[in-house]
């Protein structure tokens, strides 16, 4: 290629690249497909939820966003669960958000607390056990948005395990970003009023026929044990404890002078105090002893009910 045929070299707009592969498309064109998405979700996902959870989840059509994948992702901000998403012969990859007040608060009800009388939780990253809770909330999802898409085969939505945004691996630099629309929903429980949002390839998007499923909210309202699994997986949670025992107070010049070998009596002279926490939140109020060769210590009290101790692991 010579100077004077290189001069007139210019690169490809991208953005018209992309509508001539099918990847871009107007807003009118995608803000009408979001549209039957939040109809499909609104009229179906709270039969679905209600009967699994036992509760009323008000679901409705908060519109749609487009632009990059990743600025998309960026713009749900902290506080929000994410899950990557795929469903054979629709799209590959695709995003769940959940805002994580209305997740919070379904922890709550679970454990018995009366949804009217939760205080709004300030958004933040979730614990453990509190995104086992919300996995069947993003399965539940990914199922009626399967049922509404024009899928071939029949295949199930394959879901990833929900992860706190802040957690989320940064985008590879040298991997092209796509454009993408976000489909927002507001999802309520009692006083709270979150947002979950679908996160999907316009190039998806464009293809897809949105199918109304018949009788799907009916089918849903069969009772589930689904309460009571959550339950008992929320119970079943591995949770690490820590044990704090009172030593002699020393001055700091014998501390600065200990040895290995040095021994530090207990504070107590008989029965040793021992308090048993769990995420930092005490828990018990325990006695050091001893059982064959182990060391243990045995529980005394508690610090409150049962689903105090189990609202203090979880927060």
């Amino acid at each position: 290629m010579n100077p004077s045929t290189a001069s007139n070299v210019h690169a490809f707009d991208k953005r018209l690249l992309a509508r001539m592969i099918g990847a871009l498309g107007d807003d009118k064109t995608i803000g009408r497909t979001a549209l039957e998405f939040g109809q499909v979700f609104s009229e179906f996902l709270p039969d679905i939820l209600r009967a699994e959870i036992g509760h009323d989840i008000a679901i409705g059509y908060a519109g749609f966003r487009t632009g990059l994948r990743n600025n998309l992702i960026a713009a749900l901000g902290d506080g929000v669960l994410l899950s990557d998403v795929s469903l054979r012969n629709w799209c590959a990859d695709f995003q769940i958000g959940c805002d994580s007040p209305v997740l919070i608060t379904l922890v709550e009800a679970l454990l018995g607390a009366e949804p009217t009388s939760i205080e709004e939780p300030q958004p933040r990253a979730l614990s453990e056990i509190e995104i086992d809770v919300a996995v069947p909330i993003f399965d539940k999802i990914a199922e009626v948005l399967r049922t509404a898409v024009n899928a071939a085969g029949g295949f199930e939505p394959v879901v990833g395990r929900p992860h706190n945004s802040a957690e989320r691996l940064r985008p590879d630099a040298a991997i092209e970003d796509v454009y993408a629309a976000s489909i927002d929903m507001t999802i309520g429980l009692g006083p709270v009023l979150s947002t979950f949002s679908l996160i999907v390839p316009q190039s998806a998007l464009l293809k897809t026929e949105i199918v109304f499923p018949k009788g799907a909210g009916q089918a849903h309202h069969l009772k589930t044990e689904w309460t009571e699994q959550l339950e008992e997986q929320v119970r079943r949670s591995a949770v690490m404890l820590e044990a704090r025992v009172r030593l002699e107070s020393l001055t700091l010049n014998t501390i600065s002078r200990l040895q290995p070998g040095d021994v530090i009596p207990f504070h107590d002279g008989q029965d040793v105090r021992v308090e048993v926490n769990a995420n930092g939140r005490d828990l018990y109020l325990c006695e050091f002893g001893r059982s064959g060769s182990k060391y243990t210590v045995r529980i005394k009290d508690t610090h409150g009910s049962e689903q105090d101790i189990l609202r203090h692991i979880m927060s």
